[in-house]
């Protein structure tokens, strides 16, 4: 595996890691799975978060990007747990019924939402704290991106249309973190999901309105 540890590419003056960039592109396709309801979208994930934790922590793996945020690997693991969670929900949903979606969207209620923005502003303090005496770089930007993509995940398991807004906000603070930190690929990732959320958020907002309407075949749920 050393040549997958090492394997980068010199783009304008930077070395990028090849792990990166691969680990970037299967999170997309994580992504455009997500959106068309696919089981398969969380174990693809999966594998992201298993190349993306070992880019974050550059220092502890002697890679060119030497700077190490501690959030951003931290959550790799946790979005590999959750992954786990939304996986086994979709496929239960989907083995429910023959021709039942994996998830219905559907808004939050406002005991779920007051409830998730409390487990917010708790994590975000305890993240801060914890990543700050790690040494992460810009912990308060990192706490967020760190908590809000749980949030996220745990959003998309449960099949609120809101997640797609956290994810939003998410490559608001992550973009700007990420090109400070010199991980250009996730920068630019971040910026193509950004994009692509808005396109899932509306994509979900029209599915709830029309719950039976699948003529879409990127739509189709499979198994």
């Amino acid at each position: 595996m050393g040549w997958l540890l090492d394997a980068h590419v010199h783009v304008l003056g930077a070395d990028i890691l090849w792990r990166e960039i691969i680990g970037n592109v299967i999170g997309l396709a994580s992504a455009v799975l997500g959106m068309g309801r696919r089981t398969a979208a969380w174990p693809v994930g999966m594998v992201a978060n298993v190349l993306l934790f070992t880019v974050f922590l550059g220092g502890v793996f002697a890679t060119p990007q030497d700077t190490d945020l501690y959030g951003q690997a931290g959550r790799q693991v946790l979005f590999f747990l959750v992954s786990a969670y939304g996986w086994w929900r979709w496929h239960a949903n989907r083995a429910a019924g023959s021709d039942a979606p994996a998830v219905q969207p559907r808004w939050a209620t406002g005991r779920e939402r007051l409830t998730l923005l409390a487990a917010t502003a708790v994590g975000i303090a305890v993240a801060w704290l914890v990543l700050r005496q790690l040494g992460s770089f810009g912990p308060l930007a990192d706490a967020w991106i760190f908590v809000g993509s749980m949030l996220a995940t745990y959003g998309m398991a449960r099949g609120y249309v809101e997640f797609w807004l956290v994810w939003v906000a998410v490559d608001v603070v992550g973009v700007p973190l990420l090109l400070r930190a010199g991980y250009y690929p996730s920068a630019l990732l971040y910026v193509v999901y950004g994009a692509f959320c808005v396109v899932g958020f509306r994509a979900w907002l029209a599915l709830r309105r029309t719950p039976q309407v699948t003529t879409d075949p990127q739509l189709e749920t499979i198994g």
